[in-house]
């Protein structure tokens, strides 16, 4: 949509459930979404983000009750937690909705009798099993586990999140979904980016619509806390239906004032989780086409951040909290990371090696770095101030085509959510940055009287990159670029044009600038990450957990992984193993624990792996002429501005790491099944 000659965007998270205290996994969907907003409003959009909190539910009752506390004040207490965590996240929200604000919980009744009125939900009853934890009905075909008495009559089991579930069976409204399936596939069929990645949707159609789409059971009748369906209130509204609706009920749809609605609606981008697409792509856009309204442009399924133990758990005590690492090495650090080191729309891992040497590579080595020679430079040798940025050389000409190509590119990367990627692409002009310094020699140019106008051209080149880069990585970055401003002189206010030109002219520098990114002792930075994650296991383990998480720890324990039990076939065709063979190996500069692969995969053509494992192959260079496993289908990835196209396996014991390797007998290029 358009408003006057701005074009809106409206971006939305899922609302969080106040269950506990949110980690940097919880936080990263709001800071992505955070980072797209900041974008689109710099391009210029009209834009509009929701966040918020779902605070309806037997879980949160529950809650409650552990805590002596009515659910109102329990909700009032964590959603006021979570507002002091995004104010310290710097989140740039439009609003903050909660699923108990008064004018949500009158258009959600609204909106469900109307529902009822014209047919689409109907009153049964429902017999299943039921996850707490989850808030979600199953099948005892979609359990994960299942538990059967010695008649082998099933009296329990476990939901696919580990969860326990229980046997509910009560007096439902149920939504007729079956009514709407043929309608959403065709949306599908039509609208090919609704969902992404595209691996999301394919779950969609082949676990849940192909099999046949069941009806859902819309209100529970055995706890109180939800929003009562007024003509029959002894049933409250499921929490999932209750929680979806929040996207329009914020702009004011089902209220005397539906101007917000009118103006930002239908959403341009719905981030959610990957473990609740299924509610966003299936439930949510039935009941909008049941309502009549437009369904959202798309919904974006990202990965899960994990640990090295898998996924971030409370049971598992392998916590980490936005508000430690802010409150040690500054916001930041913290926002670029979960943007950088991410794949966003597949998992990525957290490791406080990753976590530090993020911070001394990428922020202090490199971008601090340049912003430190620029400005001593140009105090040393021009008296702080940038007279020109005309070309006086090639070199000069060299920078401006690749400060043209780095904006091109991270504009495409920023457009498609390529977090990472656009942040590689600026990454690689900082490089070219630091790599002009030691063309140009700015520190030869003053010697060379003759050489004046070259100088005050190189150090005005430099002055204006930074300006640029300052600008990129401010839809992340929130408080560096204002810094960086301030050390080169300009107005964060007014020098935002993001292209190269006069910009810079006539500022001058800080007199005395300071390290916006000072170097850690990785020993001790590392200790300390590590040392906090102890404590939280501290906290929430040694026989604190319930009786099912400590089971499953104890499962854990004697399993040597945590990978399933059972894939099918047909995940496993997927996986392409190819036997190549080392041709060259070397260490990724700037990289404490890269080694560089070059491999001949019987293509032809080398390619080339990256892989973390230096520390266990120091003397590497033994390694050319072995035959490795490769998976070679992987998707692309640059990592620290070098490209890796695959993963090398290894086999993985305690603290040993070794590469799986075959005998020479194996041809290169063939292929593992």
């Amino acid at each position: 949509m358009t408003n006057g000659d701005k074009k809106t965007f409206y971006i939305t998270t899922p609302i969080y459930y106040p269950s506990g205290k949110l980690t940097i996994g919880n936080s990263y969907t709001t800071i992505a979404a955070d980072t797209l907003a900041r974008y689109k409003r710099a391009e210029g959009f009209d834009v509009f983000f929701l966040t918020g909190t779902d605070e309806h539910g037997l879980k949160i009752e529950e809650k409650a009750e552990e805590n002596k506390m009515k659910p109102k004040e329990y909700v009032d207490m964590m959603a006021s937690k979570i507002k002091e965590l995004w104010k310290l996240l710097e989140i740039s929200n439009d609003k903050f909705i909660r699923t108990t604000d008064d004018y949500h919980v009158k258009a959600v009744q609204k909106i469900v009798e109307r529902l009822i009125k014209q047919g689409d939900v109907y009153l049964g009853e429902y017999t299943g099993w039921y996850s707490v934890d989850d808030e979600e009905y199953f099948t005892e075909s979609q359990l994960a586990e299942v538990y059967r008495d010695k008649d082998g009559k099933v009296i329990g089991g476990k939901a696919p999140s580990g969860h326990e579930v229980q046997l509910v069976k009560e007096p439902s409204y149920f939504f007729k979904m079956s009514k709407y399936a043929d309608r959403l596939l065709k949306y599908y069929e039509d609208n090919p980016t609704f969902i992404e990645p595209e691996i999301r949707k394919n779950e969609m159609i082949n676990n849940f619509i192909k099999p046949g789409l069941e009806d859902l059971a819309m209100s529970r009748t055995t706890f109180n806390w939800g929003v009562q369906i007024p003509s029959d209130p002894k049933h409250v509204v499921y929490v999932w239906v209750d929680a979806l609706l929040n996207y329009i009920t914020a702009l004011g749809y089902g209220t005397d004032d539906d101007s917000l609605f009118k103006r930002y609606w239908p959403a341009d981008v719905q981030l959610v989780g990957k473990e609740i697409v299924r509610f966003h792509t299936i439930y949510w856009p039935i009941i909008l086409m049941a309502l009549g309204i437009d369904l959202p442009k798309q919904v974006f399924g990202h990965g899960w951040l994990l640990m090295k133990d898998g996924k971030m758990s409370k049971s598992k005590g392998n916590v980490v909290y936005p508000e430690m690492l802010v409150g040690r090495y500054g916001l930041d650090p913290l926002r670029y990371y979960l943007m950088r080191a991410m794949p966003f729309g597949n998992d990525g891992i957290f490791t406080p090696e990753d976590y530090v040497d993020r911070i001394n590579y990428d922020l202090a080595n490199d971008l601090g770095n340049l912003l430190n020679r620029t400005i001593s430079m140009v105090n040393k040798y021009e008296d702080g101030k940038v007279t020109t940025v005309e070309n006086v050389s090639d070199y000069d000409q060299k920078l401006v085509d690749a400060s043209e190509q780095a904006i091109k590119e991270y504009r495409q990367h920023m457009d498609k959510f390529e977090f990472p990627d656009a942040l590689a692409s600026v990454w690689a002009f900082i490089g070219r940055a630091n790599k002009y310094i030691d063309e140009t020699k700015p520190w030869v140019l003053a010697k060379d009287p003759e050489a004046k106008a070259e100088l005050a051209s190189v150090l005005g080149h430099l002055v204006e990159s930074l300006r640029l880069i300052a600008l990129m990585i401010s839809p992340v970055m929130t408080q560096s670029p204002i810094k960086m401003f301030a050390q080169l002189g300009l107005d964060y206010q007014k020098d935002t044009e993001l292209k190269f030109g006069e910009t810079s002219v006539g500022t001058t520098v800080t007199s005395d600038p300071e390290p916006i990114f000072p170097r850690l002792d990785t020993d001790e930075e590392v200790k300390f990450i590590k040392d906090k994650m102890a404590e939280e296991q501290a906290k929430n383990g040694n026989g604190k957990l319930s009786k099912s998480a400590q089971a499953k720890a104890n499962e854990q324990a004697e399993s040597d992984d945590d990978y399933p039990k059972e894939i099918t076939y047909d995940d496993f065709s997927k996986v392409k193993m190819v036997v190549c063979e080392i041709l060259d190996v070397k260490k990724v500069a700037n990289a404490d624990k890269l080694l560089q692969f070059k491999l001949d995969d019987g293509s032809g053509i080398d390619s080339q792996i990256l892989s973390s494992i230096y520390e266990f192959y120091p003397d590497y260079e033994k390694l050319v002429g072995k035959k490795v496993i490769a998976v070679t289908n992987l998707k692309p990835r640059k990592i620290r501005g070098e490209w890796s196209n695959g993963m090398l396996l290894s086999s993985e014991k305690g603290d040993d790491v070794i590469l799986a390797t075959v005998d020479n007998s194996h041809k290169n290029g063939a292929i593992l099944s």
